[in-house]
């Protein structure tokens, strides 16, 4: 085989140091999309990906050691949120009124201001003894 025969092998793209430094920034402002960005830089974002990798290393070593080489507990304070008073239910509306119901001949009235959970439980009654 000779040399004419080989594919030719891709040079990969060599980005600068600052370039690369811009483009993570771009990326972790907030709100950024890592593949809009990239998009927009014309590179992949799983490349964009891997440069915010390093750039979280390289802030995580430039990090100051704590001085026992311990992690360092933070204190926290738990504070009761507030509990929202519950609504008052509103006010039943006053009606003056007769409801008749006809059932399997008999007749039901219900007069005045009638909660739903009552006429359910009547209805219900009265379908039971059919």
């Amino acid at each position: 085989m000779n040399d004419q025969d080989t594919p030719s092998k891709r040079r990969r793209r060599e980005h600068s140091p600052m370039f690369k430094r811009e483009v993570v920034a771009r990326s972790l402002a907030p709100g950024a999309s890592v593949a809009a960005v990239a998009l927009e830089a014309g590179i992949n974002s799983n490349l964009l990906f891997a440069w915010r990798r390093m750039h979280r290393d390289v802030q995580a070593q430039n990090l100051p050691p704590t001085p026992s080489g311990s992690p360092v507990l933070l204190p926290v304070t738990i504070e009761a949120a507030p509990v929202a008073a519950c609504p008052e239910p509103a006010a039943l509306r006053q009606t003056s009124g007769t409801i008749e119901i006809d059932v399997g001949g008999a007749r039901v009235r219900l007069r005045g201001t009638v909660d739903e959970a009552s006429v359910r439980y009547v209805l219900q009654t009265l379908n039971a003894l059919r």
